[in-house]
């Protein structure tokens, strides 16, 4: 099974200090077609405007993921985190049995785009946690780098359910090929650039998902940041 999941088709909210798209159903925009994938409840693309941001509010039972583009978020939580994520650094937290948190651009001047994702955790009730991490440019660059697991290694966060997320930074022209395991999720999204995907053309904010692929070939049009979700059945 595959599916295509254009940048144009997705949610849209504007607030003028924030604009979002939303793949997957969230806040106003319900979409019954498109409520998630396999564990993957919500990917948005956020873009905050300078000195703005989300004010202090709840989470709870959700595994959260922020990845930025560009730009600085600051976060701040009722687990006494205070933190700036930058790109290439990645950020997870464990809302468990309950979280308070707050994220603001951190410039005064400079917009921040980041993409906040959503991943259904396998039990409810976790011990709330946080945990950040930066991947060199090198690390990311033309290879499927692994930067959260249920089992992390070399660096990657844990995330509480089988997840694989990889990151990469293809050169323009670089070809990447990933085999999953068999009967797996895949879900490829597009941060930024182009790239043919299995013979189609995909865009920045596209995505396009397999259930029981046999292997995935990318090959960057451009130069490409792209994010792969491997996950369970």
């Amino acid at each position: 099974m595959h599916i295509t999941r254009l940048s144009q088709d997705r949610g849209l909210a504007d607030f003028g200090w924030l604009k979002s798209r939303h793949t997957f159903s969230f806040g106003d925009y319900l979409d019954p077609q498109h409520m998630g994938f396999g564990p993957l409840r919500v990917i948005n693309e956020d873009r905050v405007e300078p000195g703005k941001g989300f004010g202090a509010h709840p989470h709870r039972d959700m595994e959260i993921l922020s990845w930025v583009l560009d730009g600085t978020l600051e976060h701040k939580d009722s687990m006494g985190t205070g933190a700036q994520i930058q790109p290439g650094e990645l950020q997870r937290m464990t809302a468990g049995t309950g979280v308070v948190h707050s994220e603001f651009n951190a410039s005064p001047s400079d917009p921040v785009h980041f993409l906040q994702i959503w991943i259904i955790p396998e039990e409810r009730g976790l011990k709330p946690g946080y945990e950040q991490h930066r991947f060199a440019p090198a690390d990311l660059a033309n290879q499927w780098r692994l930067i959260a697991s249920r089992n992390p290694r070399d660096g990657a966060l844990k995330v509480h359910q089988d997840v694989d997320l990889y990151a990469t930074r293809l050169s323009a022209r670089h070809e990447l090929t990933f085999v999953p395991a068999k009967g797996r999720k895949l879900w490829l999204q597009v941060a930024r650039g182009s790239a043919v995907v299995d013979g189609e053309m995909l865009q920045a904010g596209d995505a396009a998902a397999w259930t029981g692929a046999e292997k995935l070939v990318v090959l960057a049009h451009e130069d490409t940041e792209l994010l792969l979700f491997d996950m369970t059945p």
